[in-house]
This record gives structure tokens, C-alpha cells and sequence, in this order.
């Protein structure tokens, strides 16, 4: 029988893609026992203000940009079509439909697993998916629940202290953030003159 592919699902808002996520993403599929990780473009973040949130398509088309040479990074939109505001443990059951033959997981920062008891059915995640953590430097504490938890990877990857916030910000305050974004998404903001 051949083996299910497994598939690394990283959620965000990509506002925008910058090349710490692509080191987190090129790491997960390289050093572990990913066979691809997609970006899943989230519309709208239930738990964030949409102000200086950019428009789906442009994140999108930014995101397809960044990893138009790796083969296993993928970009997805399977977020854009469904009711809003949304849930992983929603958007997962709507990927294991849409493709049954595939294996899906979590990849998630530290920072988030500190906070995973808070969301929606994690219980339901937990159960049925594999959650791969990279590390963060980050408040708090992880719950004790999830610590030594069979369905939780830790993978040592490259902490990575770059955001989009700090690009952002970097943009509308004139700086030269060029080094922190592919040479494609840099000309592609430039030109439509985002966050200025």
C-alpha cells in the first residue's frame, strides 16, 4: 500500500510572508518526516483586528511568490471559503474531506502551544493530528498536558525573532526591510505600495 504523504499544515495570516517563515517551513519539510508543508492563508484571524490586515488574494499571491522555487512548500486558500470567523479544528475536517488520502498535521510556534488549551475542540486536535512545534522565545508556560504528549513533535529548528508587525512598521517608517522578504514579495509590496 502507498504511504500517505504527510502534510505539514502552517496557519497565518502571512501579512505578509517574510523569510522567517520560509526558514520555519523549508526546516519542517527538510528535518523532519514532512513530505510538504502548505501555507494556509488565514482570511481573518478570530483573535486579531482585520485594519491593517491585506486584502486575501494579495496575501495569497504573495505567499505563491515566496515559494514559487521550493517543490514541498505549497500555498493553500481553503481557509477563504469557508464561514467566518474560522477554526483549525474546522478548517482540519474540511482538508481530511477534500483530500482523504493525505495525512495532515499541525505546525506551530511554541508561543501558540502555550495557549493551545484555549482553542476551539483542541481536545478533538490533539486526538486525531500530530502537532509539530518549532521553538519560540515567548511568556508563559506550556501546559503540563502537552508536555511528553505522544502527538506532540518538538523539532529544533532555527528560532526566528522576525514579524510581519516589525515589516510592517519597518515599510510605513521608510526603513529598509529588503532583507527580510524574497526578492519577488519585496517588489511585489513595493509596487502596490502596501503598509506605507
Amino acid at each position: 500500500m502507498k504511504k500517505q504523504k504527510k502534510i505539514g499544515l502552517y496557519f497565518g495570516t502571512f501579512n505578509p510572508i517574510h523569510i522567517g517563515h520560509l526558514i520555519i517551513a523549508n526546516h519542517m519539510v527538510e528535518f523532519s518526516d514532512l513530505d510538504e508543508v502548505w501555507f494556509v492563508i488565514t482570511p481573518h484571524n478570530p483573535h486579531k483586528k482585520k485594519k491593517n490586515l491585506l486584502e486575501d488574494y494579495h496575501r495569497m499571491a504573495m505567499v505563491e511568490l515566496a515559494i514559487d522555487n521550493y517543490d514541498k512548500l505549497q500555498a493553500s486558500n481553503i481557509e477563504f471559503g469557508l464561514p467566518q470567523p474560522n477554526y483549525t479544528v474546522n478548517t482540519l475536517a474540511h482538508l481530511e474531506e477534500k483530500y482523504p488520502s493525505r495525512d495532515f498535521c499541525l505546525i506551530m510556534g511554541e508561543d501558540n502551544l502555550k495557549s493551545l488549551h484555549k482553542w476551539k475542540n483542541y481536545e478533538v486536535i490533539l486526538e486525531r493530528y500530530s502537532i509539530y512545534v518549532y521553538p519560540r522565545i515567548s511568556e508563559g508556560v506550556v501546559e503540563t498536558q502537552f508536555n511528553n504528549h505522544e502527538k506532540i513533535i518538538k523539532v529544533d529548528a532555527p528560532i526566528i525573532e522576525l514579524s510581519s508587525t516589525f515589516i510592517r512598521k519597518g515599510v510605513k517608517d521608510n526603513k529598509n526591510i529588503r532583507p527580510m522578504l524574497s526578492p519577488e514579495v519585496w517588489k511585489y509590496l513595493d509596487e502596490m505600495n502596501f503598509y506605507r
